[in-house]
Formats: C-alpha cells, sequence, structure tokens
C-alpha cells in the first residue's frame, strides 16, 4: 500500500505538471499570434495555480488514480479571443494544437532523458528497466537495492507515459477536447450545430469509452517510445 501511495504521489505530481504545460503552451502560442488575452492574466506560465481545475485536475484524476479507472481529467481552459488573430482559422488551430505538441514534446525530452540515465550512468539500466516495470505494476518488479537515480527514473517514465496519454486524448475528436477544435474549422456549416451539441454528451462518452479510446491511439505511440528505451 505505501508502495502504491507513492506511485499515486509521482504520478499525481506529474500530471499536474503536464496540465500547466499544456495550458502554458496555449496561452504562449496565442500571444505569439497576437492575441494577449491569456497572457494578461498571467495564463503564460507554469505555475499549476494558474491552471489547476480543483475537480478536474485533482479531486477526478485521484479517484481514477486510487481505484485503477482510465485516468480523465482537464485542467482551467485557457481564454483566448480569436478576434485578435490575423489569420483567423490557422492561428486558432495552431493555438489548439500548441497544447499536445507542448505534451508530445515533453515525454520526448523525458524519453531522452531516460536514455541518458540509461547509457551515463552506472546501473543505469537497471533504473530504466525497473522504472518501467513499476510504472506498470508488474509484479515481477523488485525494489530492493535500487540505484540512487531509479526515482528519477521513474518520475521520467511516468513523463513518458502521462504526457503521452494527454497527447492522445486531447486529439480525439469531441468537444470539447482540441482535436474537436481543429475539426469543427474543417465541417460545414450545416454540420458544426449537430456537432457542437455532441459536447452536451463528451462527458459521459470520455467515462465510459475514454479508456477504450485512449489506447487505440497510446498503444503503438508507447510501444515506439518503449521500443526506442528499451531496445537501444
Amino acid at each position: 500500500m505505501n508502495q502504491e501511495v507513492i506511485l499515486i504521489l509521482f504520478e499525481f505530481v506529474v500530471l499536474v505538471f503536464a496540465f500547466s504545460i499544456h495550458e502554458a503552451a496555449h496561452a504562449w502560442m496565442a500571444n505569439r499570434l497576437g492575441d494577449p488575452t491569456a497572457r494578461m492574466l498571467g495564463r503564460v506560465t507554469l505555475n499549476p495555480v494558474k491552471h489547476i481545475d480543483p475537480f478536474g485536475s485533482v479531486i477526478m484524476p485521484l479517484i481514477a488514480m486510487f481505484y485503477h479507472m482510465p485516468l480523465i481529467g482537464w485542467a482551467k481552459p485557457t481564454p483566448v479571443t480569436p478576434r485578435n488573430f490575423k489569420k483567423y482559422k490557422r492561428d486558432d488551430i495552431l493555438v489548439t494544437l500548441a497544447g499536445p505538441a507542448s505534451n508530445l514534446f515533453v515525454a520526448t525530452a523525458s524519453l531522452l532523458l531516460l536514455l541518458i540515465i540509461k547509457h551515463g550512468t552506472a546501473d543505469g539500466g537497471r533504473s530504466v528497466l525497473t522504472a518501467v516495470m513499476v510504472a506498470f505494476r508488474i509484479p515481477q518488479a523488485s525494489t530492493e537495492g535500487l540505484p540512487t537515480l531509479f526515482p528519477i527514473a521513474l518520475l521520467l517514465y511516468f513523463g513518458v507515459l502521462i504526457n503521452l496519454s494527454l497527447f492522445v486524448f486531447n486529439l480525439i475528436p469531441l468537444p470539447p477536447l482540441d482535436g474537436s477544435k481543429v475539426l469543427r474549422h474543417f465541417l460545414p456549416y450545416s454540420v458544426l450545430e449537430t456537432y457542437d451539441r455532441i459536447g452536451m454528451f463528451s462527458i459521459l462518452i470520455l467515462m465510459f469509452l475514454g479508456g477504450r479510446l485512449i489506447s487505440i491511439g497510446l498503444s503503438p505511440l508507447l510501444g515506439t517510445f518503449n521500443s526506442l528505451l528499451l531496445g537501444m
């Protein structure tokens, strides 16, 4: 039980950081493209206080972690004023994609740091392999006499796992996720009203099917990352 609580704490810290960088990326890109709304509200920051939603960023994720449910959560939406953009469609899409792109960037950076630990430190290979096994709660993982760098390796691997999950999750084309905001730019006007109404049922859809939808997109992506990490 003590180990499980520690793992949940690690996951939660990484998740809050992942939420923060996701929303900060939206705010930063919007400001670069001419909309200072989020910047003026202090959202171009990694400070979690500016981004977390008490229910979506704390309560829901912790319940999911403790009861081993699909991890679904959200942060406070970044306010955007589209009329400030010079090219509305292009700029809105770039701002929307900046969030998921930031999570993919953090996952990739975490992978590179894990490879440095694996090949550049004494017993780094054991630290990384054990971190992967512990993150997936594999019973055969031995946690006795672990190297000093193991906690860092575990934190970084959760950085890979959670950021890739958020990357895939946010690209699901269901309102109000980022994927839907991109898709609606390419839908005919006659379809938009019906499509936007789906948002009324999105939470229910994601609660019942979110885990499966994430798994479909995450499995090949995580498999590639794991192959690079464990095979190189």
